[in-house]
């Protein structure tokens, strides 16, 4: 996987401790780490949402304790260039998008970016625990797993599906 771009906040200020962990929060009491890839196309212009990911309970651990390595998350938010010209790997460049805010639980998952290219991004859906345990039986399934409203900018996607893949 390519990566051409992390968005943070640009120059935001460094939140007090109490804060931040109010603004980063989990409760997962299984794993639900994978990608999440829409069911059908989502785009903005150029610009196509390839994946959500959620890394695994030690991840959410750690950003929260303040570990925080450029270009991870333990939730994501990347979108793929469909109209610029593909790398030198074939691949297109990709924007991932590192939250500002997240809470994610066993059966919702809320994150909150901001990037400079396609502004405030935000997710809001319902993960389906028993259509996730077969994904994960199955090595990835073509079911359904999260469900919920992404919002670009001033654009509102809503009952955006997505099933879920373990990645390479």
């Amino acid at each position: 996987m390519t990566l051409a771009a992390c968005d943070r906040p640009a120059n935001a200020p460094e939140a007090p401790a109490a804060s931040k962990s109010a603004a980063f929060k989990h409760d997962l009491p299984e794993d639900v780490s994978g990608y999440y890839l829409p069911a059908e196309e989502v785009r903005v212009d150029n610009w196509r949402l390839h994946h959500v990911f959620m890394g695994q309970v030690p991840d959410f651990i750690a950003w929260e304790g303040g570990q925080r390595p450029p270009g991870f998350a333990p939730v994501m938010i990347e979108f793929e260039d469909m109209v610029g010209p593909p790398l030198e790997s074939g691949n297109r460049r990709r924007l991932r998008l590192i939250p500002a805010a997240y809470d994610v639980t066993e059966d919702r998952v809320r994150v909150q970016t901001l990037s400079g290219g396609l502004g405030a991004v935000s997710f809001d859906g319902k993960l389906d625990q028993g259509a996730l345990a077969t994904a994960r039986r199955n090595l990835g399934d073509q079911g359904v797993v999260l469900t919920g409203t992404l919002k670009v900018g001033n654009r509102t996607f809503n009952n955006v599906s997505m099933r879920w893949w373990a990645g390479d």
